[in-house]
């Protein structure tokens, strides 16, 4: 079934909205389960269409799920068959990939089609690939990646790029190992929040510089959890009331991984007030200059958030420079916002100059993947006239009833089912 949302732009957002689970802690969190026999129970789990998505492929490979509350569930996995892994969902989601740490340590053999996503530009596995090699792992690649190993030949991994999933990987695959070392590892959100799971399960870390050290154990720990609040999802909602120079106060919000977020956010001119470890208000903003945003990893600005900036761009007073260096298609949206009265200059395709202030107004337009389909979002908030956005599905991946928040924001927002 198809459904697009229909937006009558040019309203402020006010009135106040609660964060929901971090969704992506929620795959490493959910591929952990998988280490142990005993029972692990989620909470605050995000109902979000990937977050389904990996509850199905968990229930086809043998993976016992029980709902405890609306957010809560518990997971008891005595009985796994990795043969039975649902090709067809797979090759459609990319977080699919995180089963294969935790399959491949706890039954030495994983066979895995290739992994489907966001088409944000080039997103091989070759980074999890390599640091499984350095391992000492076996790997074939037909018309599926199959690992395996007897015993490994190497306790230390360098990783060819700061990955985030690529980290969780080897995090996954080391609690099961006597020691593991991890270089050049990603310690963004999600990784901080595998790591204490992890530990939960019995495992001891120590962090590091991009380092993780992990000694695992033969046999695990169940596990009790509390999924942290979503930090994209938070500054998503921050960047919504500032292109609608709206005021909004952001509760159960996930402030600690947006520090450079939001002191940039406050180079740039936007008025607002943190009022405690989870709650900040955000105040209408009428001279934002934004000279420059740059995409980098933690502790960078992540690339999730670069999309919804662009789109504050527009109604920044002159140029702005937007710089992703990661994936070379997160800047398709911006082709959409022309069509919506922007002016944006493209210099190749990790970069583009944004000149603002320019009124935007409603157009169709599609959602090309999940962060574009946030920033389209924000976009018909802020435009005059009305913009349909189609292929919401994109949107539903990563935000749990986002139309629902926004109209008790005051948004002018409707799904329609087609």
């Amino acid at each position: 079934m198809r459904e697009q949302f229909v937006i009558q732009g040019g309203t402020p957002l006010k009135g106040e909205v609660q964060i929901r689970g971090a969704k992506n802690s929620t795959f490493p969190i959910l591929a952990a389960t998988l280490l142990t026999k005993e029972p692990c129970v989620i909470d605050n789990f995000p109902l979000i269409e990937d977050a389904l998505k990996m509850l199905e492929i968990l229930k086809e490979i043998g993976s016992e799920i029980t709902w405890l509350g609306e957010r809560k569930i518990k997971i008891v996995n005595n009985r796994i068959d990795p043969l039975k892994m649902p090709n067809s969902i797979i090759t459609k989601f990319r977080g699919s990939v995180l089963l294969i740490g935790p399959l491949l340590a706890r039954f030495k053999k994983v066979r895995m089609p290739f992994p489907g996503g966001c088409l944000i530009g080039a997103r091989s596995i070759d980074t999890h690939l390599d640091a499984f090699l350095q391992l000492g792992i076996d790997i074939k690649k037909e018309k599926f990646y199959t690992l395996s190993f007897k015993k490994i030949k190497n306790n230390q991994v360098v990783l060819r790029e700061i990955s985030v999933t690529g980290t969780e990987n080897i995090l996954l695959f080391s609690a099961l190992q006597k020691k593991i070392i991890i270089d050049i590892a990603d310690q963004d959100y999600a990784n901080q929040e595998l790591a204490l799971v992890l530990s939960k399960m019995g495992t001891k870390i120590k962090s590091g510089f991009h380092c993780f050290e992990i000694s695992g154990k033969k046999q695990l720990k169940g596990f009790s959890h509390f999924i942290h609040s979503d930090p994209i999802e938070t500054g998503t909602f921050i960047v919504a009331a500032l292109a609608t120079k709206g005021e909004i106060i952001i509760k159960k919000a996930n402030l600690v991984f947006l520090k450079l977020f939001l002191k940039r956010l406050k180079d740039f001119g936007a008025e607002f007030k943190i009022l405690n470890q989870e709650t900040i208000k955000v105040f209408s903003s009428n001279k934002l200059r934004i000279d420059k945003i740059q995409s980098l990893p933690y502790p960078g600005i992540s690339t999730d958030l670069q999309p919804e900036l662009g789109v504050l761009a527009t109604q920044n007073q002159g140029p702005t420079l937007i710089h992703d260096p990661l994936y070379e298609g997160r800047l398709k949206y911006l082709e959409q916002l022309n069509k919506m009265g922007a002016n944006i200059f493209f210099s190749d395709p990790h970069r583009a100059i944004i000149n603002g202030p320019t009124p935007l107004k409603g157009v169709e337009m599609s959602s090309m993947d999940l962060r574009a389909g946030a920033a389209f979002l924000i976009a018909g908030l802020a435009a005059k006239g009305k913009t349909i956005i189609n292929d919401v599905y994109q949107i539903d991946r990563g935000y749990e009833k986002i139309e629902q928040r926004f109209i008790k924001l005051g948004a002018n927002i409707k799904r329609i089912c087609l």
